[in-house]
């Protein structure tokens, strides 16, 4: 079986073993959306990494939700996308500014091809969140700019700008 429909299967199992949601939504709901902002942007990122970085959509918030390791994403796929998954996982915190502090934003950075991924998430977190008429909506456009400056890097021009657009439509 092909890496990233490996990948895409082991994700949802581990999701729905923990029975973690997005919403109303089982979490691969969420994933997909990730998944399909990914493809959208894709030709900002290498040839080479594509598969990778596609395959860790699936995976990105599999430490943080789904009881799995570092090692154990690693086992299930490839050293490459165990660090976007890791580089993805929050730090450990009493709230939300605790948990996504400048450890956090600094290791999405430095991981080559984490912030693309992230501006991913985030992109599915806000195209919900504003058909839903989520407050969380609210939430990310009070955060954005300082968002986009802690994860900015060369690659994610395109996709930082879309992410803006959304708050502007």
């Amino acid at each position: 079986m092909e890496l990233l429909e490996r990948t895409k299967e082991y994700a949802i199992k581990k999701h729905r073993e923990t029975n973690h949601k997005y919403d109303i939504y089982d979490y691969d709901f969420h994933l997909n959306m990730v998944y399909k902002v990914a493809l959208k942007f894709i030709h900002n990122i290498e040839p080479d990494a594509r598969e990778n970085v596609l395959a860790a959509c699936w995976v990105h918030d599999i430490i943080e939700d789904a009881r799995e390791t570092y090692n154990d994403v690693k086992k299930e796929t490839n050293e490459t996308i165990a660090d976007l998954a890791y580089a993805l996982t929050n730090e450990k915190g009493r709230n939300r500014e605790e948990r996504a502090n400048d450890t956090y934003y600094n290791g999405i950075k430095s991981t080559n091809n984490a912030s693309y991924l992230k501006f991913c998430d985030r992109i599915a977190n806000v195209t919900y969140s504003k058909n839903k008429g989520s407050r969380m909506f609210n939430l990310y456009k009070n955060e954005n700019e300082k968002f986009i400056s802690k994860i900015y890097v060369g690659n994610c021009k395109e996709i930082s700008e879309y992410l803006r657009s959304l708050f502007n439509e």
